[in-house]
């Protein structure tokens, strides 16, 4: 498969999503088309070493080599678009935007609803727009987040559904090493929120299963990715209003280890007022498990109409799925959000 131009991808660090995209492009398409340039902070020993992948500490600092390389390539993926100088470098230089494909993150567009009015949030939101509208393409398989953008920003360019991300398809591995012998508890084993940020509204879930508190329960909550300072208040929280049934997880765990904790789980509880979770959120469902979400985000519309069961946080009663209706989500979650599928939709914008 050959393209035209080379295709540059351009992260923010992020241990979750880079090292993994990276290892499966250089695994699955020609390794001398793609070029990864990571910009930030990298933690050491944690980059790729490849002559395919370049490191800049600073992207204000390396924006001249940046700007070779992307004057250089026939497209440019932009995976997320958090920074401010990546703002300017490209409203500054609006011939390389057509060429751009923004892979939407999800924070990355709700900046836009910040809760904050100073004069550089104002003068960011207007680079943004700038940009913007003026992207040439937009990638992200919540087509709700894309009318988002057009919404917000004016955006014009073309929308290509792709899940973009291995950590958002679901790996039969997982049914392997989870079908040994399982693990038969009594009661429910309730998940809550997927990380220690803020817009889980964890506290807001923990006032909703109070009524719960006197039923055999268990609340197991992950904190040990992202602002640990509201991690600890949660954990505060937690703990005075459900002594031991309130189980946070402050340490990340391994591969086997963590699918073994999915399996074990019964309902998840995700109270996120945005995008947000979806790798995580089509592993439970593909094992059946029994999802809370609010209704009003734009995966709830987009799973729904994809055809999976979902029940609604502003109804949370902690009723399961019905058999049927887990083994449907099951089925259909493991064939849609499929490894094939995601290589299929790669390719197709390799190729645009």
């Amino acid at each position: 498969m050959k393209y035209s131009g080379q295709i540059v991808h351009l992260f923010g660090w992020d241990q979750k999503f880079v090292p993994p995209f990276i290892a499966y492009i250089q695994a699955h398409f020609p390794v001398e088309d793609h070029h990864f340039i990571i910009y930030g902070a990298t933690p050491d020993g944690e980059l790729p070493n490849s002559k395919h992948v370049t490191q800049y500490p600073s992207l204000l600092k390396n924006l001249k080599p940046l700007l070779r390389h992307m004057r250089s390539a026939g497209k440019i993926i932009l995976h997320g678009l958090f920074s401010s100088h990546m703002y300017y470098a490209l409203a500054m230089h609006p011939w390389l935007l057509r060429k751009c494909y923004w892979v939407i993150w999800g924070g990355d567009l709700y900046i836009h609803n910040a809760d904050r009015d100073d004069w550089r949030h104002r003068k960011n939101e207007w680079l943004r727009r700038f940009m913007i509208s003026r992207l040439g393409h937009f990638v992200t398989y919540i087509k709700g987040d894309y009318e988002l953008a057009r919404q917000w920003y004016n955006a014009r360019g073309k929308y290509h559904e792709c899940m973009m991300y291995p950590s958002n398809v679901f790996d039969p591995q997982i049914l392997a090493n989870t079908q040994g012998e399982k693990e038969v508890h009594s009661g429910q084993n309730i998940l809550v929120g997927n990380s220690a940020d803020p817009s889980n509204n964890h506290i807001e879930v923990l006032e909703k299963l109070l009524p719960y508190k006197g039923q055999d329960i268990r609340i197991y909550v992950p904190l040990s990715y992202g602002d640990q300072g509201h991690a600890q208040k949660v954990i505060e929280q937690g703990s005075q209003r459900f002594d031991d049934k309130f189980i946070p997880i402050t340490s990340f765990m391994k591969f086997d280890k963590y699918l073994r904790f999915l399996e074990s789980i019964d309902i998840a509880i995700f109270n996120h007022r945005r995008q947000q979770a979806m790798g995580i959120t089509i592993t439970l469902l593909a094992l059946g498990k029994t999802i809370y979400m609010r209704s009003d985000v734009n995966q709830w519309k987009y799973l729904t109409e994809v055809g999976m069961y979902l029940k609604s946080v502003s109804e949370l009663s902690l009723t399961s799925l019905s058999e049927k209706e887990a083994m449907e989500n099951a089925k259909l979650a493991r064939s849609y959000f499929s490894k094939k599928r995601l290589a299929e939709q790669l390719s197709d914008i390799f190729r645009s």
